[in-house]
């Protein structure tokens, strides 16, 4: 008995040192809140709506800790040189973090390459919506990665604040997705 506790004891120091919150994230199959967010691409700001950009396809929404980053800004690119890929399974990419939009502006044309938008969720609403909020650090969002299917619902997720897999495991839900659910 004292050893289960310890063991689980130690496996959730782990997680908050890792930076994992403890309820992980959505779960498939969860609805994924429906927002709107200041959002820039290419450096313009623009008022993006999930809702909007469901109507046309699945959406991969990826939370991030810091614009300007180094793993922020590998992973921003390696969205931006996947884009194209995206688009031609009909899907549309947003990433999300707690930066102001000043910053994501830059970032948008800097890291994203101004193939993608970025919205600022500075007070975390968003954040906190799809539990992506990092326990150890509450001031940034967790590396979380959604992919929400046309009916609103989250089809995927993968959470590692390594960047390296985001995307490849991103398009292989996407390409996973029922037809009717991968485009409009």
């Amino acid at each position: 008995m004292a050893r289960s506790l310890l063991l689980r004891t130690a496996l959730w120091a782990a997680a908050l040192a890792a930076g994992v919150p403890s309820h992980a994230a959505l779960d498939i199959g969860d609805p994924a809140p429906k927002f709107t967010a200041t959002a820039a691409l290419g450096g313009k700001t623009f008022r993006y709506s999930l809702a909007e950009a469901l109507a046309k396809g699945p959406v991969v929404l990826y939370f991030f800790p810091a614009a300007d980053s180094n793993d922020c800004s590998i992973e921003a690119h390696a969205f931006a040189e996947a884009i194209d890929k995206f688009a031609a399974l009909g899907a549309t990419v947003i990433g999300v973090s707690a930066d102001d939009i000043d910053t994501l502006s830059k970032f948008s044309v800097k890291s994203c390459q101004s193939r993608f938008p970025v919205a600022s969720d500075q007070g975390k609403t968003v954040i906190q919506g799809f539990d992506a909020l990092m326990q150890t650090r509450p001031d940034f969002a967790n590396r979380l990665s959604y992919v929400i299917a046309t009916d609103g619902k989250v089809a995927y997720y993968y959470q590692n604040l390594n960047p390296d897999k985001h995307v490849e495991r991103m398009l292989n839900a996407v390409r996973a997705l029922p037809k009717a659910t991968a485009a409009k």
